[in-house]
Protein backbone atom coordinates (compact mmCIF):
# COMPACT_ATOMS: atom_id res chain seq x y z
CA UNK A 1 0.00 0.00 0.00
CA UNK A 2 1.69 3.33 -0.87
CA UNK A 3 1.57 6.48 1.76
CA UNK A 4 3.01 9.35 1.84
CA UNK A 5 2.76 11.69 4.91
CA UNK A 6 3.67 15.26 3.70
CA UNK A 7 1.27 16.56 6.36
CA UNK A 8 -0.06 16.12 9.88
CA UNK A 9 -2.95 13.02 10.04
CA UNK A 10 -6.16 14.23 9.63
CA UNK A 11 -7.82 14.52 13.20
CA UNK A 12 -10.69 12.31 13.89
CA UNK A 13 -13.33 12.41 15.96
CA UNK A 14 -15.57 15.88 16.37
CA UNK A 15 -12.70 18.24 14.41
CA UNK A 16 -12.40 18.67 10.66
CA UNK A 17 -9.08 17.73 8.75
CA UNK A 18 -7.20 20.42 7.03
CA UNK A 19 -9.23 21.97 4.25
CA UNK A 20 -8.68 20.20 0.75
CA UNK A 21 -9.08 20.78 -3.03
CA UNK A 22 -12.97 20.62 -3.24
CA UNK A 23 -13.48 19.06 -0.22
CA UNK A 24 -11.49 16.04 -1.49
CA UNK A 25 -10.99 13.25 0.82
CA UNK A 26 -6.94 14.14 2.72
CA UNK A 27 -4.88 11.34 2.53
CA UNK A 28 -1.71 9.68 2.12
CA UNK A 29 -2.87 6.43 0.63
CA UNK A 30 -2.88 6.61 -2.68
CA UNK A 31 -3.51 3.18 -3.27
CA UNK A 32 -7.12 3.49 -5.53
CA UNK A 33 -6.69 6.86 -6.47
CA UNK A 34 -5.57 7.74 -10.32
CA UNK A 35 -4.69 11.73 -9.48
CA UNK A 36 -4.07 13.76 -6.48
CA UNK A 37 -3.39 17.51 -5.86
CA UNK A 38 -0.22 18.33 -3.60
CA UNK A 39 0.07 21.87 -2.46
CA UNK A 40 3.52 23.22 -3.21
CA UNK A 41 3.87 26.57 -0.66
CA UNK A 42 6.82 27.95 -2.12
CA UNK A 43 8.40 30.92 -3.77
CA UNK A 44 12.06 31.94 -4.45
CA UNK A 45 11.37 35.42 -2.54
CA UNK A 46 13.22 37.77 -4.92
CA UNK A 47 10.77 39.46 -6.89
CA UNK A 48 11.02 42.95 -6.58
CA UNK A 49 7.56 43.97 -5.95
CA UNK A 50 4.79 40.81 -5.58
CA UNK A 51 6.06 37.70 -3.04
CA UNK A 52 3.09 36.16 -1.68
CA UNK A 53 2.52 32.84 -4.40
CA UNK A 54 3.43 30.78 -1.02
CA UNK A 55 0.20 30.98 0.15
CA UNK A 56 -1.18 30.31 -3.33
CA UNK A 57 -2.51 26.81 -2.51
CA UNK A 58 -4.25 27.77 0.50
CA UNK A 59 -5.83 30.18 -1.68
CA UNK A 60 -6.81 27.61 -4.51
CA UNK A 61 -8.25 25.33 -1.76
CA UNK A 62 -10.57 27.73 0.06
CA UNK A 63 -11.54 29.47 -3.00
CA UNK A 64 -12.42 25.93 -4.83
CA UNK A 65 -15.28 25.45 -2.71
CA UNK A 66 -17.08 27.58 -5.16
CA UNK A 67 -16.12 25.53 -8.34
CA UNK A 68 -18.65 22.71 -9.43
CA UNK A 69 -17.42 19.12 -10.66
CA UNK A 70 -19.60 18.94 -13.78
CA UNK A 71 -18.93 21.22 -16.53
CA UNK A 72 -21.76 20.29 -19.20
CA UNK A 73 -22.05 19.55 -22.28
CA UNK A 74 -17.99 18.94 -22.38
CA UNK A 75 -17.78 17.09 -18.94
CA UNK A 76 -21.35 15.91 -17.57
CA UNK A 77 -19.44 13.86 -15.38
CA UNK A 78 -17.43 14.40 -12.06
CA UNK A 79 -13.62 14.06 -13.02
CA UNK A 80 -13.24 14.02 -8.79
CA UNK A 81 -15.39 10.79 -9.01
CA UNK A 82 -13.27 8.77 -12.12
CA UNK A 83 -10.24 9.50 -10.76
CA UNK A 84 -10.74 8.95 -6.93
CA UNK A 85 -9.05 12.48 -6.39
CA UNK A 86 -7.57 12.31 -2.69
CA UNK A 87 -5.40 16.00 -1.43
CA UNK A 88 -2.71 14.87 -0.15
CA UNK A 89 -1.72 18.34 1.69
CA UNK A 90 1.81 20.10 1.24
CA UNK A 91 4.87 19.37 0.50
CA UNK A 92 6.84 20.28 3.29
CA UNK A 93 8.88 23.52 1.94
CA UNK A 94 10.90 26.92 3.22
CA UNK A 95 10.20 29.72 0.79
CA UNK A 96 13.30 31.19 -0.73
CA UNK A 97 15.28 28.12 0.74
CA UNK A 98 15.85 26.48 -2.92
CA UNK A 99 17.81 23.43 -2.69
CA UNK A 100 16.23 21.95 0.18
CA UNK A 101 12.69 22.97 -1.10
CA UNK A 102 13.59 21.46 -4.37
CA UNK A 103 14.58 18.43 -2.97
CA UNK A 104 11.09 18.36 -0.88
CA UNK A 105 9.23 19.15 -3.73
CA UNK A 106 10.65 16.74 -6.06
CA UNK A 107 10.18 13.65 -3.42
CA UNK A 108 6.46 14.59 -2.59
CA UNK A 109 5.40 14.38 -6.34
CA UNK A 110 7.80 11.16 -7.19
CA UNK A 111 5.90 9.68 -4.28
CA UNK A 112 2.40 9.84 -6.05
CA UNK A 113 3.98 9.33 -9.76
CA UNK A 114 5.52 6.01 -8.18
CA UNK A 115 1.80 5.28 -7.31
CA UNK A 116 1.20 5.58 -10.58
CA UNK A 117 -1.19 8.55 -9.52
CA UNK A 118 -1.28 11.72 -11.64
CA UNK A 119 -0.14 14.93 -9.57
CA UNK A 120 -1.86 18.11 -9.62
CA UNK A 121 0.58 20.46 -8.38
CA UNK A 122 -1.06 23.79 -7.01
CA UNK A 123 2.02 26.09 -6.74
CA UNK A 124 4.05 28.44 -5.66
CA UNK A 125 5.72 30.57 -8.13
CA UNK A 126 7.09 29.28 -11.61
CA UNK A 127 10.26 27.85 -10.16
CA UNK A 128 8.11 25.30 -8.67
CA UNK A 129 7.98 23.59 -11.64
CA UNK A 130 11.60 22.33 -12.22
CA UNK A 131 11.92 19.96 -9.60
CA UNK A 132 8.16 18.86 -10.24
CA UNK A 133 9.51 18.32 -13.71
CA UNK A 134 12.54 16.66 -12.29
CA UNK A 135 10.20 13.69 -10.57
CA UNK A 136 8.27 13.28 -13.68
CA UNK A 137 11.76 12.75 -15.25
CA UNK A 138 12.10 9.76 -12.84
CA UNK A 139 9.06 8.32 -14.06
CA UNK A 140 8.39 8.62 -17.60
CA UNK A 141 11.93 9.13 -19.10
CA UNK A 142 10.48 10.59 -22.50
CA UNK A 143 7.91 13.15 -21.39
CA UNK A 144 7.57 16.48 -23.45
CA UNK A 145 6.37 19.40 -21.40
CA UNK A 146 3.78 22.16 -22.66
CA UNK A 147 4.10 25.41 -20.91
CA UNK A 148 1.28 27.91 -20.92
CA UNK A 149 2.28 31.51 -19.78
CA UNK A 150 3.09 34.55 -20.35
CA UNK A 151 6.39 34.33 -20.33
CA UNK A 152 8.82 31.70 -21.37
CA UNK A 153 10.66 31.42 -18.12
CA UNK A 154 13.60 30.56 -20.23
CA UNK A 155 16.64 33.36 -19.71
CA UNK A 156 20.32 32.47 -19.31
CA UNK A 157 20.18 32.71 -15.57
CA UNK A 158 24.08 32.45 -16.14
CA UNK A 159 25.13 34.13 -12.46
CA UNK A 160 27.38 32.03 -10.18
CA UNK A 161 24.62 33.11 -7.33
CA UNK A 162 22.27 30.64 -6.44
CA UNK A 163 19.30 32.43 -7.30
CA UNK A 164 20.53 33.84 -10.20
CA UNK A 165 20.50 30.01 -12.04
CA UNK A 166 17.26 28.77 -10.12
CA UNK A 167 14.65 31.27 -10.19
CA UNK A 168 11.24 31.70 -12.06
CA UNK A 169 12.86 33.20 -15.36
CA UNK A 170 14.93 30.40 -15.79
CA UNK A 171 12.82 27.45 -14.79
CA UNK A 172 13.15 25.89 -18.42
CA UNK A 173 16.57 26.94 -19.42
CA UNK A 174 17.69 24.67 -16.53
CA UNK A 175 15.52 21.61 -17.80
CA UNK A 176 16.60 22.25 -21.36
CA UNK A 177 20.59 21.74 -19.43
CA UNK A 178 18.82 18.43 -17.15
CA UNK A 179 17.86 16.95 -19.74
CA UNK A 180 14.25 16.74 -18.55
CA UNK A 181 12.05 17.20 -21.25
CA UNK A 182 11.73 15.88 -24.87
CA UNK A 183 12.86 19.23 -26.40
CA UNK A 184 11.56 18.01 -29.97
CA UNK A 185 8.06 18.36 -28.88
CA UNK A 186 7.94 20.48 -25.98
CA UNK A 187 6.40 24.01 -26.23
CA UNK A 188 5.94 27.33 -24.73
CA UNK A 189 2.57 29.29 -25.53
CA UNK A 190 1.36 32.46 -25.13
CA UNK A 191 4.44 34.42 -24.70
CA UNK A 192 4.11 38.17 -24.84
CA UNK A 193 5.65 41.59 -24.06
CA UNK A 194 6.50 43.02 -22.52
CA UNK A 195 9.80 41.39 -21.59
CA UNK A 196 13.12 42.02 -19.79
CA UNK A 197 15.55 41.17 -22.56
CA UNK A 198 14.73 41.36 -25.92
CA UNK A 199 16.40 38.40 -27.31
CA UNK A 200 14.49 35.68 -24.85
CA UNK A 201 12.70 34.71 -27.64
CA UNK A 202 15.06 33.77 -29.29
CA UNK A 203 16.88 32.00 -26.48
CA UNK A 204 13.99 29.82 -25.82
CA UNK A 205 13.96 28.56 -29.12
CA UNK A 206 18.00 28.46 -29.44
CA UNK A 207 17.53 25.84 -25.92
CA UNK A 208 15.55 23.42 -28.38
CA UNK A 209 11.68 24.39 -27.51
CA UNK A 210 9.01 24.72 -29.99
CA UNK A 211 7.60 28.56 -28.88
CA UNK A 212 3.98 29.92 -30.29
CA UNK A 213 3.95 33.44 -29.10
CA UNK A 214 0.88 35.53 -27.88
CA UNK A 215 1.10 37.18 -31.38
CA UNK A 216 0.72 33.84 -33.51
CA UNK A 217 -1.76 32.18 -30.83
CA UNK A 218 -4.11 34.71 -31.30
CA UNK A 219 -3.41 35.41 -34.86
CA UNK A 220 -4.09 31.92 -35.69
CA UNK A 221 -6.98 31.17 -32.85
CA UNK A 222 -6.85 29.54 -29.75
CA UNK A 223 -8.49 26.70 -31.54
CA UNK A 224 -5.68 26.31 -34.50
CA UNK A 225 -3.65 26.45 -32.09
CA UNK A 226 -4.65 23.83 -29.91
CA UNK A 227 -4.99 21.39 -33.22
CA UNK A 228 -1.46 21.97 -33.81
CA UNK A 229 -0.96 20.60 -30.07
CA UNK A 230 -2.94 17.77 -30.48
CA UNK A 231 -1.96 16.72 -33.73
CA UNK A 232 2.12 17.45 -32.89
CA UNK A 233 2.25 15.79 -29.30
CA UNK A 234 -0.26 12.36 -30.46
CA UNK A 235 1.80 9.64 -28.57
CA UNK A 236 3.75 11.42 -26.22
CA UNK A 237 3.34 11.65 -22.52
CA UNK A 238 2.91 15.51 -21.64
CA UNK A 239 3.63 17.52 -18.87
CA UNK A 240 1.50 20.20 -18.72
CA UNK A 241 2.82 23.92 -16.82
CA UNK A 242 -0.15 26.13 -16.52
CA UNK A 243 0.93 29.85 -15.02
CA UNK A 244 -1.80 31.83 -14.54
CA UNK A 245 -0.28 35.15 -15.85
CA UNK A 246 -1.80 33.01 -19.27
CA UNK A 247 -4.60 35.34 -18.35
CA UNK A 248 -5.24 38.82 -19.08
CA UNK A 249 -4.83 40.62 -15.33
CA UNK A 250 -8.19 41.87 -15.97
CA UNK A 251 -9.85 38.28 -15.00
CA UNK A 252 -7.04 36.87 -12.72
CA UNK A 253 -4.77 40.44 -11.20
CA UNK A 254 -3.10 38.33 -8.29
CA UNK A 255 -0.22 36.84 -10.09
CA UNK A 256 3.24 37.35 -9.54
CA UNK A 257 3.76 38.94 -12.97
CA UNK A 258 0.65 41.07 -14.51
CA UNK A 259 1.02 40.93 -18.08
CA UNK A 260 -1.90 43.13 -20.43
CA UNK A 261 -2.76 41.69 -23.45
CA UNK A 262 -3.42 37.75 -22.19
CA UNK A 263 -6.22 35.55 -22.61
CA UNK A 264 -10.13 36.03 -20.81
CA UNK A 265 -11.58 33.45 -18.60
CA UNK A 266 -13.56 32.09 -21.57
CA UNK A 267 -10.89 31.99 -23.79
CA UNK A 268 -8.43 30.24 -21.33
CA UNK A 269 -10.91 27.74 -19.92
CA UNK A 270 -11.97 26.88 -23.53
CA UNK A 271 -8.10 26.19 -24.61
CA UNK A 272 -7.79 23.74 -21.90
CA UNK A 273 -10.87 22.16 -23.35
CA UNK A 274 -9.99 21.92 -26.69
CA UNK A 275 -6.59 20.21 -25.87
CA UNK A 276 -8.69 17.22 -24.92
CA UNK A 277 -6.49 13.64 -26.29
CA UNK A 278 -3.19 14.70 -25.10
CA UNK A 279 -1.73 12.09 -22.49
CA UNK A 280 -1.37 14.01 -19.71
CA UNK A 281 0.32 12.34 -17.03
CA UNK A 282 0.79 14.98 -14.57
CA UNK A 283 0.56 19.18 -14.26
CA UNK A 284 1.24 22.19 -12.41
CA UNK A 285 -1.08 25.45 -11.50
CA UNK A 286 1.39 28.03 -10.18
CA UNK A 287 1.91 32.11 -9.79
CA UNK A 288 -1.25 32.86 -7.74
CA UNK A 289 -0.28 35.40 -5.67
CA UNK A 290 -3.35 35.89 -2.89
CA UNK A 291 -1.68 39.02 -1.25
CA UNK A 292 -2.17 41.05 -5.05
CA UNK A 293 -5.90 39.15 -5.82
CA UNK A 294 -8.83 40.65 -5.45
CA UNK A 295 -11.82 38.62 -3.70
CA UNK A 296 -10.08 35.68 -4.39
CA UNK A 297 -10.88 35.66 -7.91
CA UNK A 298 -7.74 34.84 -9.61
CA UNK A 299 -7.41 31.57 -6.73
CA UNK A 300 -11.56 31.07 -8.11
CA UNK A 301 -10.29 31.13 -11.79
CA UNK A 302 -6.93 28.68 -10.67
CA UNK A 303 -9.20 26.36 -9.28
CA UNK A 304 -11.27 26.15 -12.42
CA UNK A 305 -8.64 25.71 -14.22
CA UNK A 306 -7.98 22.73 -11.69
CA UNK A 307 -10.88 21.01 -12.69
CA UNK A 308 -10.51 21.49 -16.31
CA UNK A 309 -6.90 19.80 -16.24
CA UNK A 310 -8.78 16.71 -14.05
CA UNK A 311 -10.93 16.76 -16.84
CA UNK A 312 -7.78 16.33 -19.23
CA UNK A 313 -6.71 13.72 -17.08
CA UNK A 314 -9.79 11.43 -17.38
CA UNK A 315 -9.04 12.03 -20.79
CA UNK A 316 -6.07 11.31 -21.18
CA UNK A 317 -5.28 7.99 -22.82
CA UNK A 318 -2.92 6.49 -20.18
CA UNK A 319 -5.30 7.54 -16.96
CA UNK A 320 -8.31 6.90 -19.09
CA UNK A 321 -6.97 2.95 -19.66
CA UNK A 322 -6.53 2.39 -16.16
CA UNK A 323 -10.03 4.24 -15.32
CA UNK A 324 -11.44 1.53 -17.68
CA UNK A 325 -9.61 -1.21 -16.10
Amino acid sequence: MAKIGIMPPQKTGPFAGPPTFMNVPFSGDLTNSHAAILGVPFDCGIHPTRIGSRTGPAAIREQSLLVRPFQPPHAAWSPLERLNLIDVGDADTTPSVLEESFEEIETAAFTILDADAAPLSLGGDGAISLPLMRAVKRKHPDVAVLHIDAHTDTYPGDGNALHDRYNVATTFTRAAEEGLVDLDNSFHVGARGPVMVADVFEHTREQGYNLIDGTEMFEKGLAQTAERLREQLTGQKVYLCFDMDFFDPSCAPGVCTPTWGGASAREGLGFLQALAGIDFIAADINTVSPPHDLGGMTAFLAGTVAVEILTLFCLSPSIKQKIAG
